[in-house]
């Protein structure tokens, strides 16, 4: 990371815990506070937001203002993120179908890497079969949002479902020796089927049929999507369309109980089996330990090169494994239809990770979403904009939300989080896409 010092000013500045948006920096992270930073010119943030978040713009019609904008965001050094976001186009029977995404990995990036990579092929293909076997099925808005529902259920039941193949299933790992499991799922062409199963990743997918008339929104996880309308000329409409699935949402938490009502281990301080906060969540470390019997992970993962030197921690919540599946991939399906008011100004289809979530704790979602459509319309509609405009910096709309999230106009704020001298992640990973629609 680079760091920039403003001329003029002292070579650093100090910054306390709570100068710092979010909750992942707190006063017990070590010793040290306050810690330095160092304040940055405008042309100087805008020049590191564009390194640490490498935003990325894909049109879809220049004619029609149908684009997507996407950033993915950590200014720790050392810290490698694991979001992920996908933009793109599916082609379904010739006609163009938008496909967008945020993927929120955790313990490591190889599963989250193959569900950003993959599940839109699988999305596509879902589809693509439906039209095929009857094209009327394209018009109607509950038989696409059961396909897409399908789609990622099957694209989840895969990644075990690849490996207990290798040995008919879980009833047949009994046949099997360690020695002979090792030998199988370590042979390379089924070692990377195997690891995936072994990290995890949320998914937020968004579907928008050609002509703009039609968005689904599926949600697995604890990502966000926010439809932003214009209402009148001067006020906007901000609509969460999703709902958290994690121990904070209580008809998550009671499901779990209600499905396992004899064992009141299942959940544990708002955690699946005591270990897992997310409880819908793509298959893989943390995730198929509580969708399969124990014999998965103490047979199959254990035997993984170069094995685990300490499996207490995951025995911690296996003898707790009693009847499973404790988590789900069933995803929560949102269906809109565009006005037929057709307004003069843009809506806008806002995904993010938990990280944009947590950034806008401190000032509230309403308020910086609100600040950045009123900022994004007047600069993009100014005809006088040009490259010495104030706000011309970046006319990429979803690196905009993530200044204005860190601090919009205060430039102190926004520098403290770019530059924070500090050897752990002081901010989640924070991955945005925004769609216009």
């Amino acid at each position: 990371m680079t760091t920039l010092v403003a001329p003029g000013t002292p070579s650093s500045n100090w910054a306390y815990s709570e100068d710092i948006p979010g909750s992942r920096c707190g006063p017990d992270d070590g010793p040290g506070w306050p810690r330095s930073y160092a304040f940055l010119q405008e042309e100087e943030i805008w020049r590191e937001l564009r390194f640490l978040a490498k935003p990325q713009s894909t049109q879809f019609d220049a004619a029609k203002g149908w684009r997507a904008d996407s950033v993915n965001f950590q200014p720790s050094p050392t810290t490698k993120t694991q979001d992920r976001y996908v933009v793109k186009q599916l082609e379904i029977n010739g006609k163009l179908w938008t496909l967008s995404g945020v993927f929120d990995g955790h313990l490591g990036d190889v599963t989250v890497d193959h569900v950003s990579n993959h599940l839109p092929i699988i999305v596509g293909e879902f589809l693509q079969k439906a039209f095929d076997s009857d094209p009327s099925r394209l018009s109607d808005p509950g038989f696409i949002s059961d396909c897409f529902s399908r789609s990622i259920i099957a694209f989840d039941e895969a990644i075990a479902g690849d490996v207990l193949n290798l040995f008919g299933g879980i009833e047949g790992l009994s046949s099997y020796t360690d020695r002979q499991i090792r030998e199988i799922i370590n042979d390379p062409k089924n070692y990377r089927k195997a690891r995936l199963n072994m990290y995890g990743s949320t998914a937020l997918v968004a579907l928008v049929d050609d002509t703009h008339e039609n968005l689904w929104v599926a949600n697995v996880g604890d990502c966000q999507a926010i439809l932003v309308s214009p209402k009148g000329s001067d006020d906007w409409d901000i609509q969460i369309l999703t709902e958290a699935h994690n121990g904070d949402n209580e008809a998550e938490v009671e499901r779990v109980r209600r499905e396992h009502a004899n064992e009141p281990e299942c959940v544990i301080d708002r955690r699946v089996l005591g270990a897992l906060h997310p409880f819908r969540c793509m298959l893989a470390l943390g995730d198929t330990p509580f969708k399969q019997p124990p014999e998965f992970t103490r047979r199959i993962l254990y035997n993984l090169l170069p094995g685990f030197h300490d499996t207490s921690p995951w025995e911690e919540f296996l003898v707790r494994n009693r009847t499973p599946p404790y988590i789900s991939a069933q995803p929560e399906i949102t269906h809109s239809l565009r006005s037929s008011s057709s307004p003069s100004l843009p809506r806008f289809l806002i995904l993010s990770s938990d990280g944009f979530t947590d950034l806008c704790s401190t000032e509230g979602q309403q308020r910086i979403i609100s600040d950045w459509a009123h900022g994004v319309i007047s600069t993009h509609s100014s005809p006088t904009s040009s490259p010495s405009t104030p706000g011309y910096e970046s006319r990429n709309m979803a690196l905009r939300l993530l200044r204005r999230a860190l601090g919009g106009d205060d430039q102190a704020s926004v520098s403290r989080v770019l530059t924070l001298d500090m050897d752990i992640a002081w901010i989640d990973d924070t991955s945005i896409v925004v769609q216009t629609l």
